[in-house]
């Protein structure tokens, strides 16, 4: 399968619904970021492992995430789970050279091979910091630098949502994380009031938290 037949599968299933989701996808080449053995796998809609039990995501799933999340040209996001990068690269592609993605990554062998893969890309690594470490405390001195995230996105599928990640996102901001088996939107309306969907029927690798 070719790129552009991924793209085509992607809208015709009706999970790609949006311009700057697309273009995205298409700038932002998925064969850059899988393992030199998985190049042919590249365009294929499903997980590809990376190593260290991790996974470049499916398609389908990324594409679905980024549509629930809405990014906007500017926005600050937080990325948890850097992985292979192409999520990351992803987004900061998509919030533009006024936005920034602050992205986390457990296993340094990754983050590693993340900032690799992200180097590919010099328009976009200006706006991409790669952090190390364990994400589930967020990153509390960054949030309070810039008055919280406007978006959060996790890769991994969490047990329970760390309090963090709800006290680090803007009030108007959106956050997309996997939990039970599915994809949950959260909506923080008022500093204490958030709005909640749930979409069943997705699989993660579980959140790795040392």
């Amino acid at each position: 399968m070719t790129k552009h037949e991924l793209i085509d599968k992607l809208k015709s299933s009706g999970v790609l619904k949006s311009f700057s989701v697309e273009q995205a996808l298409l700038e932002i080449d998925r064969s850059d970021f899988v393992l030199p053995e998985d190049k042919g796998n590249s365009y294929t809609d499903a997980a590809l492992s990376i190593g260290y039990g991790q996974t470049i995501s499916q398609p389908f799933t990324v594409a679905f995430m980024l549509e629930l999340l809405d990014i906007k040209q500017g926005h600050k996001i937080l990325d948890i789970g850097t992985g292979s990068g192409w999520q990351a690269s992803l987004l900061a592609f998509m919030s533009g050279e006024d936005g920034h993605v602050y992205t986390v990554e457990i296993i340094p062998k990754l983050s590693e091979y993340a900032g690799e893969n992200v180097g590919k890309y010099p328009l976009i690594s200006d706006n991409l910091s790669l952090h190390e470490g364990n994400a589930k405390t967020g990153l509390p001195n960054v949030s309070k630098e810039i008055g919280g995230f406007d978006r959060i996105i996790a890769a991994a599928e969490v047990r329970e949502l760390p309090e963090a990640w709800k006290e680090q996102l803007k009030v108007g901001g959106v956050m997309v994380f996997p939990k039970d088996s599915g994809i949950y939107k959260m909506v923080r309306n008022t500093e204490t009031d958030f709005d909640t969907l749930f979409f069943p029927g997705f699989a993660f690798v579980p959140f790795v938290e040392d």
